[in-house]
């Protein structure tokens, strides 16, 4: 069952010619940035006016220095950072992939896993125009 809302959605659309490779190399350097917790480098991958949601029920980061800002969280906060992913899917306009994560989560020293979903939208710099993410936590 579908329900319908008379709620206006927003669309919006990114010109670009996404392929597997630019989608594999944006994620490696990606994984890059956060393993080596460096808010500069995750920072450089999104364009100029990027939105990134870290989860559903926030509201999108908006603009690169927002997102630097929240990855100079990131680094205050997780040690021992690793990263994979595998790409699902890749059209011209986005790529989807499955992520993990596993980190260990400071002050308390708690190891944390996350598994979840990336939908990416790059420009034809392949920087990220949009990252939308769902994730599960383990602790």
């Amino acid at each position: 069952m579908y329900l319908s809302s008379s709620l206006p959605v927003a669309v919006v659309r990114y010109e670009n010619n996404m392929d597997r490779e630019t989608f594999n190399h944006w994620l490696s350097s990606y994984g890059s940035a956060w393993t080596s917790r460096d808010p500069e480098a995750a920072a450089s991958l999104y364009a100029d006016d990027a939105t990134y949601q870290v989860t559903p029920f926030d509201e999108p980061l908006r603009g690169r220095p927002a997102i630097h800002d929240y990855w100079q969280g990131v680094i205050r906060t997780e040690e021992n950072i690793q990263f994979s992913y595998e790409i699902l899917a890749v059209t011209a306009a986005f790529g989807i992939a499955r992520w993990r994560a596993s980190f260990v989560r400071v002050p308390p020293g708690l190891d944390t896993k996350l598994d979840g979903i990336f939908l990416i939208f790059l420009d034809a710099a392949g920087r990220c125009q949009s990252l939308r993410e769902w994730w599960h936590k383990q602790q």
